[in-house]
């Protein structure tokens, strides 16, 4: 076989690679992107940066946490900062909005040596906790998310499956969360939200990872290692064939 085509159908093995790959990682829901952000940056003590006088130029995943004086009430003595529920119904296939709530409460993310406020509103979605999950006949939901359903069954066909998704960081939670550095109009430390907002999650990181891996983590972590192989394997195709077409 002429090296040319051996390198070609090596990029070829790529591309088909990579489709694969990156197919198991959508059906497994998994969120490479959110998991390289949390776990990628060196990890602070709030208290590091609510006292310390050089500041990180990029964004953090900073551990503490939380003090709030005005909590969310959810009931049996549940105190919250962040509740999200997300309530969806399959309709020809596809999963439709009935409700999406979110309800929040600034907060101090706080250790023995200081504290830094944060604004769960300005989170990125979804928030990194073990999810709570209902799956149920559309019949079994009552309002208003029944009347919703009824209108959307009017327009586009019956509804199949119904199911709600929960999220919440109850203030007893220790916290990590991703977040830029910055001095505030008195000079002092503050945390901002970076570029697609804040991520916070309520378990550890080692927990985060396996979340952040979908519903296959073992799947997951095959399909990651096999982008790496496919990219390896278009660019050496890619830098072989055209080597070999440039040597005759």
């Amino acid at each position: 076989m002429p090296l040319g085509v051996a390198f070609a159908l090596m990029v070829l093995a790529g591309v088909v690679l990579a489709t694969v790959s990156l197919a198991v990682l959508r059906g497994a829901s998994a969120r490479l992107r959110t998991a390289r952000r949390l776990a990628g940056p060196p990890e602070w003590p709030v208290g590091q940066l609510a006292g310390g006088d050089e500041l990180p130029e990029r964004p953090v995943r900073v551990a503490g946490r939380i003090r709030c004086r005005d909590p969310l009430d959810a009931g049996d003595g549940e105190r919250l900062v962040a509740f999200h529920r997300d309530v969806e119904v399959r309709i020809g296939g596809r999963w439709r909005s009935v409700e999406r709530m979110r309800a929040t409460r600034s907060f101090e993310l706080w250790d023995h040596d200081g504290s830094l406020t944060i604004d769960p509103a300005l989170a990125a979605e979804p928030l990194v906790t073990i999810p709570q999950v209902w799956h149920g006949s559309p019949d079994e939901l009552e309002e208003p998310h029944a009347s919703a359903v009824a209108r959307l069954v009017e327009r586009e066909g019956s509804a199949t499956e119904a199911r709600a998704i929960t999220r919440s960081i109850n203030i007893a939670d220790r916290l990590l969360v991703l977040a830029s550095a910055a001095r505030g109009t008195g000079g002092g430390p503050r945390l901002e939200p970076p570029e697609g907002g804040y991520i916070i999650s309520n378990v550890t990181l080692t927990e985060a990872m396996r979340l952040l891996a979908g519903a296959r983590p073992r799947a997951s972590a095959l399909a990651v290692v096999g982008v790496a192989l496919a990219i390896a394997l278009v660019a050496i195709g890619g830098i072989g064939a055209f080597a070999s077409a440039i040597l005759g």
